[in-house]
């Protein structure tokens, strides 16, 4: 790219990267969608996987998607401060390594305890990229060029859920599971090159910080004491331990209890697709009427349609349709809640919002994966235990939003709807 025509912002994110803007958004747009690869291609392959390792307990298969998510919730806090003290591409260049490797070695599992320890340091690995590489964009631009970039990543990586189980389904309907750990760590290690030959470090010697135990404590001081940032963080717990009940659970529910088979990639991509149009909708109205206006009605109708989804499932079970709708709907409430919680929870936090922002990331992914996979669990055959853990799920934030805001919901003193951070960046 000629910088001479480039936007100030261009030209000096390009220098920086050592990159055109078109092949740094497509890089990282990559090694964004590869996090979600790691997930979402595995759904179809569950029930394979847990015959060829004769696991005893069906439910125990979703631990293949669970400790994944465990390992990428817990590990992300301390690739923030170590990306900052030792620069983004040692740390990026390390989780791919690790990612790669293990996606390798998964092929070859014996037994499923090995695969799950796999699965795990996979995560740790995914945690490194992801972490890095919103650094790396916040390195190389700022304002309303980053949130031009991020939009153009968040779009690819929001394709990935309606794409990856089908590539998932096409490998095993033609081949075994294993060879969805040999594609993904081939493409993995296709990344690695890429970063290795193309991508510099953006985070120069004189702005790196001393890795400081005593800060990130101090971090989750200031968190834990802000009544508005720990209350909005619990509800985002809660609602990560919604989409981590529903991706451990989704391949028992639509394939096992409504026999969908094949039409279980094109049912996924569904729901996937309306969450994009939900974000999408959140991003136009939310300069009108707020976030939490939006986000707290959305709460309200999510925690009201999964009490109607449960007591509708105790007369026997729903027809497929309702189920669909019902969860479809559910889940586009669920991404307009996150979006606004996550912003919300940083208003306060200043010129900590990206401390507060890792802290915040770990601490609900982490406590959301614990909390969906008990709704995992309790499968039982039935619809019943994922659209009752929906339902508490729900009206647990509900009480956790009125705590933060001191009994009050879909206003804030001070509010100005046009004036809320954020409202720029759809």
């Amino acid at each position: 790219m000629n910088p001479t025509q480039t936007k100030p912002a261009e030209q000096s994110g390009s220098a920086r990267i050592g990159l055109g803007i078109v092949e740094f958004i497509i890089i990282i747009a990559l090694m964004t969608a590869s996090i979600s690869m790691g997930i979402d291609s595995m759904l179809p392959a569950l029930p394979n996987i847990g015959q060829s390792l004769a696991v005893a307990n069906p439910n125990d298969t979703q631990l293949v998607i669970g400790v994944y998510f465990l390992g990428f919730g817990i590990c992300q806090l301390f690739f923030g401060s170590l990306s900052d003290a030792y620069g983004r591409r040692n740390i990026l260049l390390g989780g791919l390594i690790f990612y790669t490797v293990t996606l390798f070695a998964a092929a070859w599992s014996g037994s499923l305890t090995t695969l799950l320890v796999l699965r795990f340091i996979q995560g740790v690995g995914a945690a490194a990229v992801r972490i890095t590489t919103l650094a790396i964009v916040r390195d190389c631009f700022g304002g309303r060029e980053m949130a031009r970039v991020m939009s153009y990543v968040t779009i690819v990586f929001m394709i990935m859920p309606m794409v990856a189980p089908s590539v998932g389904q096409l490998i095993v309907a033609h081949s075994n599971w294993q060879w969805i750990f040999i594609a993904l760590g081939i493409a993995s290690a296709a990344l690695f090159l890429i970063a290795f030959f193309r991508m510099k470090e953006t985070l120069p010697d004189n702005e790196r910080l001393p890795l400081s135990i005593s800060s990130v404590m101090s971090g989750f001081k200031t968190v834990l004491t802000n009544r508005v940032t720990c209350g909005y963080m619990l509800g985002l717990t809660l609602f990560t331990g919604v989409i981590c009940a529903y991706v451990v659970s989704v391949q028992q529910v639509f394939g096992e209890v409504y026999g969908l088979g094949d039409w279980f990639p094109i049912a996924f991509a569904a729901t996937a697709g309306g969450t994009a149009v939900a974000q999408f909708a959140n991003g136009y109205f939310v300069r009108s009427y707020g976030m939490r206006r939006i986000s707290h009605v959305a709460m309200i109708i999510f925690t009201v349609l999964g009490a109607f989804g449960y007591v509708a499932g105790t007369a026997g079970l729903p027809s497929f349709l309702f189920t669909y709708i019902l969860i479809s709907v559910m889940l586009m409430m669920f991404a307009v809640i996150t979006t606004n919680f996550m912003a919300i929870s940083l208003e306060p936090m200043g010129h900590l919002a990206g401390t507060a922002a890792a802290i915040t990331s770990s601490v609900s992914t982490t406590g959301g994966v614990l909390l969906g996979g008990i709704v995992g669990q309790m499968f039982d055959g039935t619809v019943q235990p994922l659209i009752a853990g929906f339902t508490i799920f729900g009206a647990l934030t509900i009480v956790a939003t009125l705590w933060a805001e001191k009994g009050k919901l879909f206003t804030h003193p001070g509010d100005s709807p046009q004036l809320e951070p954020g409202m720029g960046h759809v």
